[in-house]
């Protein structure tokens, strides 16, 4: 199901009066949709063609602080112009929002026009083409996970003592406790389909306030397209009914975190090509080395899935998210699982990133590691079974940033796949994530030791 504009159509739907603005946006390095609203006059009589924003969007922190020390941007080269190209293949309706259509955008160099090569839908492009090298189609889909209040945005704006989710308990599957909450969720299936997102369910997920939505699998550039898309959707839609969600990986302490499994397969000629059926789980020989190659940069990538300290807080036994890099078939405590055993949908569910992953950076991350592992042939180490919390002397997930930062830098693997600007500019912007966290006074440092220091 693709987008559902082209240059054409739009017109006819300007001509008409249903639409007069397009939001021509671009994923920044948070996987936040920045850019413009162009009149859609504007649009259709050469703007469609390119603009331009400022280089520091790929510079920037969570608070759109200018970050020092990235080679890319910096007030030393003055903070110039990166050209907006939008690809039209993107050009889509947002009912939730009226009159209006949007273009995702390509970011070139204001004097190449080369991709930039720290824009993360340039990073995952590259890796596309890489797979694509190899014989090899690129088939992803995610499972993004959140949290609704009953609170607004701007309630909490002052403080989120009384923050509301919008179930009472745990409704995983609970098709009661989701009723409460049809008045969003209803609207998110119904505005998403009719932004060209394939949306086939939502769900209640495994704590109080806590949903699911899933869309059919597509294409490694498509899905995070229609990820990203997803959560700006969610957030508009959600606010403009007086609620609010998040994407943290770990809002509270005690409740489940939030996740965006990536299940991944790759295709050759229209056929899937993790598909062996004589073999005893139905994988065939690239699918073992795809899935060897990701075990063996799980700790190499973990920046890539778990981009904020608050990220790793997620990582803790019994609560569904994985703590051990190791692989088996159908189980959910393990943070690689071998989903579709046996049959012509088998393919790979990295459980390890989190609702707060830039999707672009997660399936190119993923994607990378796979493919070094087909070019190397590595063999599949033997599969790991039972309750794998409790499994000793196996791969860890890294379980703080600063561990996983120290990984990145030192990754020969993604130093060849990523190049030395991409791996220096993301282990900067997880360096300043940690010194920023390092700095900050918490409510945790308050209750501990306000009286008790």
């Amino acid at each position: 199901m693709p987008a559902n504009l082209t240059l054409e159509t739009l017109k006819t739907a300007f001509d008409a009066g249903d639409i007069d603005t397009v939001l021509v946006v671009f994923p920044d390095m948070q996987g936040r949709l920045m850019g413009k609203r162009f009149h859609a006059g504007f649009f259709l009589d050469g703007g469609h063609k390119e603009t331009h924003c400022c280089n520091y969007l790929l510079a920037l922190d969570m608070e759109m602080n200018t970050v020092p020390g990235y080679r890319s941007a910096g007030w030393e080269q003055g903070y110039g112009d990166y050209v907006m190209r939008p690809d039209l293949t993107t050009l889509r309706r947002l009912p939730w929002l009226p009159g209006t259509a949007m273009v995702i955008c390509d970011l070139l160099d204001h004097h190449t026009h080369e991709e930039v090569a720290v824009s993360p839908r340039a990073i995952l492009k590259r890796q596309i083409a890489r797979a694509r090298d190899m014989g090899f189609d690129a088939m992803m889909a995610t499972e993004l996970e959140f949290y609704l209040f009953d609170n607004s945005y701007e309630s909490l704006r002052g403080g989120i003592a009384g923050l509301t989710p919008s179930s009472g308990y745990n409704e995983d599957y609970h098709i009661f406790q989701t009723t409460r909450e049809e008045d969003v969720m209803r609207a998110v299936r119904n505005h998403l389909y009719g932004a060209g997102i394939p949306v086939e369910s939502t769900k209640g997920e495994a704590d109080a306030g806590q949903v699911e939505v899933n869309y059919r699998y597509s294409d490694a550039l498509d899905t995070a397209d229609n990820h990203t898309i997803i959560k700006q959707g969610v957030k508009e839609i959600a606010w403009s009914r007086g609620k609010s969600v998040t994407f943290m990986a770990k809002y509270d302490t005690a409740k489940a975190g939030s996740a965006a499994h990536v299940h991944q397969s790759l295709w050759a000629d229209g056929k899937p090509a993790f598909h062996d059926p004589d073999d005893a789980h139905g994988m065939s020989a690239t699918m073992k080395h795809f899935l060897a190659g990701q075990l063996a940069g799980a700790d190499q990538m973990m920046v890539f899935l778990a981009p904020y300290v608050n990220s790793y807080k997620r990582f803790c036994a019994g609560l569904f998210a994985p703590t051990k890099a190791v692989w088996s078939c159908d189980n959910r405590t393990a943070g690689f699982r071998v989903c579709g055993e046996g049959t012509r949908a088998v393919r790979v569910e990295c459980r390890i990133p989190g609702a707060d992953a830039n999707p672009y950076l997660a399936c190119a991350a993923l994607l990378a590691a796979g493919l070094d592992g087909i070019d190397r042939k590595l063999d599949l180490e033997p599969e790991m079974r039972g309750d794998l919390y409790q499994a000793g002397h196996v791969q860890e997930v890294p379980r703080t940033l600063r561990d996983a930062a120290d990984r990145l830098k030192a990754s020969d693997l993604y130093r060849r796949a990523f190049g030395d600007d991409v791996v220096d500019h993301y282990h900067h912007a997880a360096e300043w994530e940690i010194a920023e966290t390092d700095r900050v006074v918490t409510d945790h440092d308050l209750r501990r030791l306000l009286e008790r220091a």
